[in-house]
């Protein structure tokens, strides 16, 4: 286990020392070698990161295979609803000669992770490295699932950097972020916090409001950064907000790192112009079955081979495929063509030109829309940043907010049999945390929540302007 993983539950002990002991022990921490703070096993992720770029499609298609086996096999024999699955779809997993073959295996939806989690854990491998996370998604629709202590967390931060380093990230590079991270609960409360353990500027995601965007630019300008990591619509919101004032960006960095949410090409080329650096896209999910990020001179997503299997699902009435994965190196949960449901526009170099990497490619991520709150004092909360990702809404089937007037929200919630009211004082207590104090929340129990034309969840109705 990485030295980051056995001190992540101390973190807020950590987060409440004076700056002054934050700085020293982050700058100690920094100091460490990387298999040491990443684990033994982050060494081994960025030369497989690396030798992708590389490797020939023969052999990527060797390592998907051997890799499709291991998990599959895996899977089948120590993870209970995959092995009744398997024996149900007369799918036999010593059968697998291909990654085609995987056709013949049954889809894994996002239901059956919040009814059968358990099940779907292998009993191989113990409890203690197992890495329990949630996410609600752009879907409303709360999701428990374990990752691997030791392997997955080290694996995301090699492939995500091995992406990164298209735009001009390089180890150890000053960067400025501003992705969910509450800073101060409090409406008028401080937007930025320094993060010595990796010397990046922490800002806030809900203090953007059109009066307090200068502190921002100051705080961003002040600390002098390689990079801004960023959602898009934070982005945006500062770009669109000097492109009105007339100023001018006047702090060089190398590249925008954008993921998390949809940015559209109009958009990423506005963030360009006012930023003058490059706008790097890319896609992940919590879950981390696959990852896409775009080519070092193309703007298509390419999903990375050695990192999970994709696949695609059938066309729909606009063209869009649904995103089909498979998971490597997370034993102690693999997911197993899993439908993510998220929507791409697949790429067709005979329709979009020539491919950088002979992998499978988008050249659009649908879904994942810039949804906000509004607050009573116009703070806009992107639901990408309010993501919760502890236990905060287990036994809930569906949650979704509701606004009709800024700084006033409904949370609905569908609860499961299984679920006690008695956890509401803390879901209620959660949410405030995420929204400030400029908020009125009421929360009500439906039978269901509003859905969109497809039948799929929202996570939020909006009737505001």
């Amino acid at each position: 286990m990485s030295l980051e993983d056995r001190l992540y539950p101390l973190l807020g002990i950590y987060e409440k020392l004076p700056l002054p002991l934050k700085r020293g022990a982050g700058r100690l921490y920094r100091m460490l070698p990387d298999h040491f703070r990443l684990g033994r096993h982050y060494a081994g992720f960025v030369a497989l990161a690396e030798s992708g770029r590389l490797a020939t499609p023969t052999e990527l298609l060797d390592y998907q295979t051997v890799e499709l086996r291991r998990v599959i096999g895996h899977a089948a024999e120590s993870c209970p609803l995959y092995k009744k699955r398997f024996e149900s779809a007369g799918f036999d997993p010593r059968r697998l000669g291909s990654p085609e073959d995987l056709s013949r295996c049954p889809l894994l939806e996002k239901q059956d992770l919040i009814d059968f989690r358990e099940d779907l854990a292998s009993t191989r491998i113990p409890r203690s490295q197992r890495l329990y996370i949630t996410t609600g998604g752009s879907t409303g629709v709360p999701v428990g699932f374990y990752l691997h202590r030791g392997i997955s967390r080290p694996k995301e931060q090699a492939f995500l950097e091995a992406l990164w380093r298209r735009a001009g990230y390089t180890a150890g590079a000053r960067i400025a972020v501003i992705r969910g991270h509450v800073v101060n609960p409090r409406s008028h409360g401080r937007i930025a916090s320094y993060d010595a353990t990796r010397d990046w500027l922490m800002l806030s995601s809900y203090h953007l409001t059109e009066p307090r965007l200068p502190e921002y630019l100051e705080e961003i300008e002040r600390f002098r950064p390689d990079l801004l990591h960023a959602y898009p619509s934070a982005a945006l919101q500062l770009a669109e907000y000097m492109e009105r004032s007339g100023q001018l960006w006047r702090t060089p960095i190398k590249a925008i790192l954008c993921g998390s949410e949809r940015l559209t090409i109009p958009q990423k080329r506005l963030l360009e112009r006012v930023f003058r650096c490059r706008v790097y896209r890319w896609y992940g999910h919590s879950e981390r079955a696959v990852l896409a990020g775009e080519g070092t001179a193309s703007e298509w997503f390419y999903f990375w081979p050695q990192y999970g299997y994709v696949e695609f699902g059938p066309p729909d009435d606009q063209g869009l495929q649904e995103v089909i994965g498979t998971s490597f190196h997370n034993l102690a949960m693999p997911l197993i063509r899993y439908r993510t449901g998220d929507y791409v526009r697949v790429a067709d170099p005979s329709r979009d030109g020539p491919a950088e990497f002979p992998w499978p490619a988008a050249t659009e991520i649908a879904g994942r829309e810039q949804e906000f709150l509004v607050s009573a004092e116009g703070r806009r909360i992107s639901l990408t940043a309010f993501n919760m990702h502890d236990a905060i809404f287990d036994h809930l089937y569906a949650v979704q907010f509701f606004q009709e007037q800024p700084g006033i929200a409904e949370f609905r919630y569908v609860p499961s049999p299984s679920f006690h009211k008695s956890r509401l004082l803390s879901i209620e207590a959660g949410i405030r945390r995420k929204l400030g104090d400029d908020f009125q929340i009421a929360l009500r129990e439906v039978g269901e929540t509003e859905k969109t034309a497809r039948g799929k969840h929202r996570w939020l109705v909006s009737r505001l302007p």
